[in-house]
């Protein structure tokens, strides 16, 4: 490459600014410069040590003297990058900080050079709740939001059966850009091991911000990101899993359901969140606890 990776600083453009987090997109000329990054990554020798990634180069790491804190890595896949620093004297500052340093991030050039937006995550920021997915698909990576397509809505509509609603509690994902798929491609791909590695720290630092009371794992990728391989999501659901302290059910991803309509498989992933509810103290209706019992 001829050009440095902070030179690309120049073709970064910010669109527009929503909740206080800015929106950005990079130019054809960044995300060409990206595509050959990533190449040139790809053919390092294997002994040669990341310091940081090109995410140092871009947007910097900032050097706060005071109002921060690291975040422990327990309980999570190892990885080889350092902890998130987190900034700001409130959660929303806090959330702003690490959203803004995530919309310029190209730790993973091969993402960053095919997104339209990162989808950081959205709610409540002192949400007793949160909801964890794997990774945005094309309608989330178009609108900069989670869980906004098919699956979204069905979760949407589970929320909204627990007697919530999406703005009372925090969405958010693994892996914050769109996993790539070759161009004329339909569909999405799971992100790979390297990818949510590399990505996981902002939502660690996510979950250190909101302190959430309980949080729901969607589906076994998620789980993955969380944990590292530690079984199928169903042999895993049901069964409250601790995550720093806090208590994790895992249960289906929406998409499941969606290829999976019987009342049968409804029900698994209904009595997942029954639990939750009694695990946060909610109120239970009689109804609430007889949904999809019949056949």
């Amino acid at each position: 490459m001829t050009e440095s990776v902070e030179a690309l600083r120049n073709y970064v453009h910010f669109l527009h600014e929503h909740d206080g987090v800015r929106q950005v997109r990079l130019t054809r000329t960044a995300q060409q410069g990206l595509q050959r990054l990533a190449a040139a990554v790809k053919a390092l020798p294997e002994s040669i040590p990341n310091k940081g990634g090109p995410d140092n180069l871009l947007s910097g790491r900032a050097q706060r003297a005071g109002g921060s804190r690291e975040i422990s890595t327990s309980s999570a896949p190892s990885v080889n990058e350092p902890p998130l620093e987190i900034s700001g004297s409130s959660k929303v500052e806090q959330l702003r900080h690490l959203a803004e340093r995530a919309s310029v991030c190209v730790k993973c050039p091969h993402l960053a050079a095919r997104r339209h937006n990162v989808v950081f995550g959205v709610g409540n920021p002192d949400a007793k709740l949160m909801f964890v997915g794997e990774a945005p698909g094309e309608d989330e990576d178009l609108k900069g939001e989670p869980f906004v397509g098919r699956a979204g809505q069905l979760l949407t509509k589970m929320i909204l059966a627990m007697g919530l609603t999406r703005e009372q509690v925090y969405i958010g994902n693994i892996v914050k850009c769109r996993p790539d798929v070759p161009e004329g491609t339909a569909g999405n791909r799971k992100p790979t091991k390297q990818e949510m590695e590399t990505c996981v720290p902002y939502l660690r630092a996510q979950i250190e911000v909101i302190k959430p009371s309980a949080m729901v794992a969607l589906g076994a990728t998620a789980v993955e990101g969380l944990f590292g391989p530690v079984g199928t999501i169903g042999s895993l659901r049901g069964k409250f899993l601790e995550y720093r302290g806090i208590p994790l059910m895992p249960t289906y991803h929406p998409s499941y359901l969606l290829r999976n309509q019987s009342n049968t498989e409804k029900r698994k992933v209904w009595e997942d969140l029954l639990k939750i509810m009694e695990q946060l103290e909610m109120p239970i209706s009689e109804k609430q606890r007889n949904f999809f019992l019949r056949t």
